[in-house]
């Protein structure tokens, strides 16, 4: 692993830090019995640094953020420890006194921006709100600091912005609101609590690109919250690793990633695809006369409320040949998920056609659509939402045969607990239901349901980016292996350009409908054809195995 960290501009620790943890240890308590999930978490955080808490979910770092802020859940509570904010010990602060300290000595930017903001009220009125419980400016003043704050995150127009409501932002417009929010008065720590993981690569880089700015303009201190090893990696001057709630290791980033001393370190950083050396798996490729998938000069229109249309899929034609992962990358809006469904047989295209295994599907209809649907399947992006709550597990994988295929309920059970163990998933949970399952385990049931129709085709819809790293290069690992097992053909959408190096063979690079580049993935990678696919590559987070120097001279993006 090569990797060049450049950290020159990050303010030398003074000798008293703006954060210190010393011990903490933290509690749940459920059914009347306590339970520790934080076992004596220490650290130090200083002016101007950037302290990065990685871990997979579990792992305690929301736990150890929210008892920082003093947001911690009802049955929560500090069994022990100290938590100090510039020399003063926080942590046995009632909630009254923590209520006037959120917002001018600690701020937070939350996960997910959409539902982080009232839907009911204007962007300008709750940016203005802060500025009313904290300082109590005049009116015509405090709406100049909103605008002013407004436009320094980067907002377009920020006086039309203000007026707007969150439905009418985009994901990075609102995220820059929250940050605006947590800087309007200039606290000394900000707690950035998986601040880009709903955002686009591109958006995702000018966000964290603005809170450097920030925090190299005011001095603040930032504690970053993350599952993303490749954003910590590239943006904090430090890590902390957390599992099962105690630190397994910290220490500077170069140091950490040179020379990682804990087991369970080295292992996710061999898991994080951007941190990993390129090795991919080839599977074996079963040559045909003709490719699998054959796209040509397909286009779809979508009418607009106003009478008029936009075009979500401008002319794209691409191949695919048997046995091969094929990417579709592109930021929301680029037209991926309007031409996967376009191929799963879910929409017909305006123009153009499409040819499964020699079949141009935009020609079937009824029936012959239906059973076209066994040669291709899709797997969902959010595991949890995509399985029915009420039932088990068993009656979730044996759903398409009941659909699909008149057999026994004896070959059924057959077929459900083959594929149940082809996916590694215990037999014995079968009997179980989605919420008693974590994350992987309920993906791999999505993943079975899908194969249990032996299909030709996949269509994984960002099927590993709600997963934890450790988790999502599990998965990544089981799909190689049933591509190479069964010759699967898979059709991979993703905003995840290091996962899409790591598994595709080929690549269709999407931007507002247009295919602006396709071929092979080292050649779009190491060779680029358009602007945009530059754009894209350089705001993967240490692209190429390699972390560039992440902090410049320029200021932040605008958007919108």
């Amino acid at each position: 692993m090569s990797l060049i960290l450049a950290r020159s501009d990050t303010l030398i620790p003074q000798r008293e830090p703006v954060l210190e943890l010393q011990d903490l240890c933290i509690a749940y308590r459920s059914g009347g019995e306590q339970r520790r999930v934080v076992h004596d978490v220490s650290f130090r955080l200083y002016p101007g640094e950037v302290l990065a808490l990685v871990g997979e979910s579990g792992s305690g770092k929301t736990t150890t953020a929210q008892a920082i802020i003093g947001l911690l859940a009802e049955n929560g509570r500090r069994e022990r420890g100290t938590i100090r904010l510039n020399g003063a010990d926080i942590s046995r602060w009632p909630q009254r006194r923590l209520d006037a300290l959120r917002g001018v000595g600690i701020s937070l930017i939350p996960q997910d921006p959409s539902s982080s903001l009232n839907p009911v009220k204007t962007i300008g009125s709750q940016v203005a709100e802060i500025l009313d419980i904290h300082r109590r400016l005049p009116r015509r003043e405090r709406d100049a600091k909103v605008i002013e704050l407004l436009t320094r995150v980067g907002l377009s127009h920020p006086a039309q912005r203000a007026g707007q409501y969150p439905h009418e932002l985009s994901g990075g417009m609102k995220q820059r609101v929250l940050i605006a929010i947590a800087v309007a008065l200039q606290p000394a720590l900000i707690i950035a609590d998986e601040p880009t993981s709903a955002l686009d690569v591109t958006v995702q880089k000018r966000i964290l690109d603005l809170i450097d700015e920030l925090r190299r303009e005011y001095g603040t201190a930032v504690l970053l919250v993350t599952h993303d090893l490749a954003v910590a990696a590239e943006r904090a001057d430090r890590l902390l690793v957390l599992r099962h709630g105690r630190v397994q290791e910290q220490g500077n980033t170069a140091d950490v990633l040179r020379a990682p001393a804990s087991a369970y370190t080295r292992q996710l950083f061999a898991d994080a695809p951007a941190l990993a050396a390129v090795t991919r798996i080839q599977p074996h490729r079963l040559h045909a006369a003709a490719p699998i998938i054959r796209v040509e000069e397909a286009a779809k229109n979508f009418r607009l409320g106003g009478g008029g249309e936009v075009r979500a899929v401008d002319r794209v034609s691409f191949v695919v040949e048997r046995g091969t992962t094929h990417a579709l990358v592109g930021e929301s809006g680029s037209g991926k998920t309007s031409l996967a469904r376009i191929l799963l047989g879910f929409q017909r295209p305006d123009a153009g056609r499409v040819l499964i295994d020699g079949i141009d599907i935009t020609r079937l209809k009824g029936e012959s659509l239906r059973q076209f649907r066994q040669k291709i399947q899709l797997v969902y992006q959010n595991p949890f939402g995509s399985l029915d709550p009420s039932y088990t597990l068993f009656r979730i994988i044996e759903e398409p045969l009941r659909n699909f295929a008149p057999l026994s309920p004896a070959e059924r059970r057959r077929r459900v607990e083959e594929t149940a163990d082809r996916v590694a998933l215990p037999l014995a949970l079968l009997a179980r239901r989605p919420r008693e399952l974590s994350g992987g385990q309920r993906q791999r049931v999505a993943i079975a349901r899908a194969l249990v129709l032996q299909p030709q085709i996949l269509v994984l819809d960002e099927a590993t980016s709600a997963l934890d790293v450790t988790v999502q290069g599990q998965i990544l690992a089981l799909l190689q292996h049933l591509q190479t097992e069964l010759g699967l053909t898979y059709v991979f959408i993703s905003h995840d350009l290091a996962t899409v190096r790591q598994i595709s063979h080929s690549v269709s690079v999407l931007f507002k409908g247009r295919q602006v580049d396709c071929g092979p993935v080292a050649d779009i990678f190491d060779h680029p054809g358009a602007d945009y696919t530059r754009e894209l590559i350089n705001a993967i987070p240490g692209r190429g195995g390699t972390l560039l120097p992440a902090r410049g001279n320029r200021g932040p993006m605008h958007e919108g």
